[in-house]
């Protein structure tokens, strides 16, 4: 990168300045190899990268959104993230958390976007409406569009935080009356990482940021834009219910007895398997749990335009992938037919027993009788 170095701390600099210690640092750069699922052989390269990279300028645009991106981040597992990245981040632009307001903060962000042209980061936060326009969404005097294309033609790349940047999300929902649009149609020539989730977990936003630093380039994306490190999967694919699916075990209310046993949710309109995400590994609440292990089936957050799949609480019926495997009814079939057959088998070879153990004492009488009479 040629980013100015001009009273530019590294992130290591940042980190020591602000009272951790090497030890620290390295326990950080660990951490987040392992979320991005890198080797650990990968470690090292990126504990040096952020010793000697400065830190990146990025600009964090807030338009049709509720800011629960944000408040993901900041409640990382890790308190580097929020303290070190995020502060530093803050001191170039971002409405919610700079201490800046008003027209000082405007300038503040004219400053970056003049200084480091070609070389900052933009982070969008939240859908931008079209609809009447663009006076659904104004900032400093500027519709959101105006702001945001502003703001992305100077961007080395772009960020789009959570379903509403990636999706729309409900915003979007029928009949959409903003026309709120997600980034990716409004800006064709800049590179950009759809990060979506409602909100998306704060370890992946932070694995991104670090892997941009780290190794100077995006991560690896999906056809959809998605970094694969985290979107590769669905949540059925490592949800610790699966094997309940498999068996053909389903909850069938959320007060019965199969959902006190954790059994699978799938028929009260749990959306893991049409839904791309790492819910299930890296979980929420520095790692303590997600929807589907707190006993609610996942909604499809992450998904396109999942506030107008189908009501949350309603079975999907038609599911890609799902077909190989067969649906809810099916398995069920299948689980019962060999639960039949298991019976059957059992009850004849029950019975033939039965019958070898009465012939055997039959003869054994017989042979009794004989020796009696002898």
């Amino acid at each position: 990168m040629s980013i100015n170095n001009e009273q530019r701390k590294t992130y290591y600099e940042s980190i020591i300045k602000n009272g951790y210690n090497r030890r620290d640092f390295m326990k950080f750069t660990t951490y987040m190899a392992a979320f991005m699922g890198l080797e650990s052989t990968m470690v090292g390269q990126i504990a040096k990268s952020l010793e000697n990279t400065p830190r990146l300028p990025v600009i964090w645009e807030h338009y049709q959104e509720c800011t629960c991106c944000s408040e993901s981040f900041i409640r990382s597992d890790h308190p580097i993230v929020a303290d070190i990245i995020l502060d530093r981040i803050s001191l170039d632009y971002t409405l919610t958390l700079m201490a800046a307001s008003g027209h000082q903060a405007e300038a503040a962000k004219q400053e970056t976007m003049n200084k480091y042209k070609g070389e900052y980061i933009l982070c969008v936060e939240g859908s931008i409406p079209l609809g009447d326009d663009g006076n659904y969404c104004c900032i400093a005097g500027k519709s959101a569009k105006e702001s945001f294309l502003e703001a992305a033609e100077g961007a080395k790349a772009i960020i789009a935080w959570g379903s509403c940047a990636s999706n729309g999300c409900i915003q979007a929902a029928k009949p959409n009356p903003t026309e709120a649009t997600p980034i990716h149609k409004i800006v064709k020539n800049k590179p950009i990482i759809r990060v979506p989730g409602c909100p998306p977990i704060g370890e992946v936003m932070a694995g991104i940021i670090v892997h941009v630093v780290a190794f100077g380039r995006l991560p690896e994306l999906d056809r959809l834009g998605r970094p694969k490190a985290f979107y590769a999967k669905r949540v059925h694919d490592s949800c610790y219910r699966r094997p309940y699916y498999d068996a053909g075990l389903f909850a069938e209310t959320f007060d019965d007895h199969n959902a006190k046993e954790g059994y699978c949710l799938y028929k009260l309109g749990c959306k893991g398997p049409m839904t791309y995400n790492s819910c299930g590994t890296i979980k929420w609440n520095n790692g303590v749990s997600y929807p589907i292990q707190s006993g609610h089936g996942c909604i499809g957050c992450s998904e396109a335009n999942f506030w107008d799949n189908g009501p949350f609480y309603e079975r999907a019926t038609k599911v890609p992938g799902l077909e190989e495997e067969g649906l809810a009814d099916d398995i069920g079939k299948v689980a019962a037919g060999v639960l039949a057959g298991g019976l059957a088998v059992h009850a004849v070879a029950a019975n033939i027993s039965k019958r070898k153990e009465l012939m055997s004492r039959i003869r054994r009488g017989k042979s009794n009788e004989k020796n009696i009479d002898s």
